[in-house]
């Protein structure tokens, strides 16, 4: 019991420590090469439908009369889009090359993400509102989707990005990813009752179930990292920025939040974000150096949200004594 209910708290670092050390057990025994090999195209498969199963669990809590904007979504977002047009400036005035540029583009990529899909899952886990959480996700996938074609080409120009070609593929992106899960949730709940009572009556289903991607989520990226090109110094400068941005970014999430009693929610709206996709832009459009950037950033992310759950559970336990 004592196992379970340790297993129960930490679920996240328990989840990116096992994530790491299969890793290193898969990379560091050459009689596993051809398990890896094998399981690989299986896990990559595999791991897009995982996040729809956890987002369509998630959505079938949704009250979706409550899906509307609220202030708070209003300044959250103006926030992300003023920091973007910060770096894209800074970029610009000092015509930054090399190493400077690449560092900045992994901070831009961890900037103008849009908010996890996850994090309606740690919100709800934290209890805050749902409904106002999964409202933010689809608006800040929709400023990511503006930001993205308008700030990159003028980072680098040999990107020769179409704004509507890549807004509409970001948005495709986002239905697979946001709005299938939903509409089938949306289904479920009202088409398909006991199977809706079944999958709200299995507690913190959508959190476990998100625990264990994030076994491979930080697998992968660890990964990604050991196997960056470059000297192990920059890796370190651009862990260390990445913290840095993740705290400031949760920091003014709480902040702007608390002005409409809503602190929890969009510190995690701010702070918490999609990094998968972070990463995708940065190889397609960036320098894929620039993904160690977000690829750091998903395990300091982690990190703050285990501190937030934990210390969530102690408030519990006091009002309960």
């Amino acid at each position: 019991m004592k196992l379970l209910n340790f297993l129960k708290e930490w679920t996240l670092p328990v989840a990116m420590v096992m994530g790491t050390l299969i890793y290193f057990i898969f990379a560091l025994t050459p009689s596993l090469d051809g398990a890896a090999e094998f399981f690989g195209p299986i896990i990559d498969t595999i791991f897009p439908l995982f996040m729809f199963l956890i987002l369509f669990v998630t959505f079938c809590k949704v009250d979706f009369r409550k899906l509307r904007p609220v202030g708070w979504h209003v300044w959250v977002g103006i926030f992300q889009a003023a920091f973007v047009l910060v770096i894209v400036g800074i970029i610009l005035a000092f015509q930054l090359k090399g190493d400077k540029l690449v560092l900045l583009e992994s901070v831009l990529t961890c900037i103008i993400g849009p908010c996890a899909a996850a994090a309606a899952v740690v919100t709800s886990k934290l209890g805050g509102n749902l409904e106002e959480m999964t409202t933010y996700t689809f608006l800040s996938n929709f400023l990511t989707a503006f930001m993205v074609p308008v700030c990159f080409p003028l980072i680098d120009p040999s990107a020769g990005m179409d704004f509507w070609q890549a807004f509409f593929l970001i948005l495709y992106k986002v239905c697979l990813v946001l709005v299938a899960p939903m509409f089938l949730a949306f289904v479920v709940k009202h088409f398909i009752h006991p199977l809706h009572q079944w999958i709200v009556g299995v507690k913190d289903l959508s959190f476990y179930m998100w625990g264990l991607s994030l076994a491979i989520v930080t697998g992968t990226t660890v990964k990604n990292i050991v196997h960056a090109d470059t000297t192990t110094r920059f890796l370190l400068l651009i862990a260390g920025m990445g913290l840095m941005l993740c705290l400031v970014q949760f920091a003014v999430g709480r902040y702007l939040g608390h002005f409409f009693h809503r602190t929890q929610e969009a510190g995690q709206a701010l702070g918490q974000k999609n990094t998968n996709f972070a990463i995708w832009i940065a190889y397609t459009y960036l320098n894929p150096l620039a993904s160690v950037g977000p690829g750091c950033y998903i395990l300091w992310q982690n990190v703050i949200n285990s501190l937030e759950l934990w210390m969530h559970e102690k408030n519990l336990e006091k009002q309960k004594t």
